[in-house]
């Protein structure tokens, strides 16, 4: 899977995507250090392969990972800064949830916080959903990306 790159001074707004997500009763926040265990039991109940790179997340101060809430209920995540600096990710919403804009919320609030650290780009690792990335916020690929920074990643 490629890299892609982004180019944080030129991303949208997170505020229009907040309140589209507010609007459906979705609430995004940085997670709480407090928070730790259940968003990672959630994230290894519905993203397995992302749980260790959240934890991570939760290391550090402030927690570099965002949540989506429903009725006080994990439905998605967002991290960056965790597997190396200047790379947003792992991110997943739950997929009943997918299509209502909660990704692309998590996206902004992740990428605005890497924006507000001083970076002008950030990289997303090992990107899925390429055309995703590249309708919310503009991000390109990187030629000779593959396999990148998970090249011979160890697997159980």
């Amino acid at each position: 899977m490629q890299d892609m790159l982004v180019r944080l001074y030129a991303i949208p707004s997170a505020d229009g995507a907040l309140a589209a997500c507010a609007e459906r009763g979705v609430m995004i926040r940085r997670a709480l250090s407090a928070e730790r265990h259940v968003v990672i039991d959630w994230v290894r109940t519905h993203f397995a392969s992302s749980a260790a790179e959240v934890e991570a997340a939760f290391a550090q101060v402030p927690v570099r990972c965002f949540i989506a809430l429903r009725n006080d209920e994990v439905v998605g995540f967002a991290c960056y800064d965790v597997t190396c600096p200047n790379f947003f990710g792992p991110e997943g919403v739950a997929a009943p949830e997918r299509g209502g804009g909660i990704g692309s919320a998590l996206l902004l609030c992740a990428l605005h916080a890497q924006r507000a650290q001083g970076y002008a780009y950030a990289i997303i690792g090992g990107v899925g959903p390429a055309q995703f990335y590249a309708k919310a916020v503009g991000a390109i690929s990187i030629p000779g990306s593959t396999p990148g920074v998970y090249a011979g990643l160890l697997k159980r």
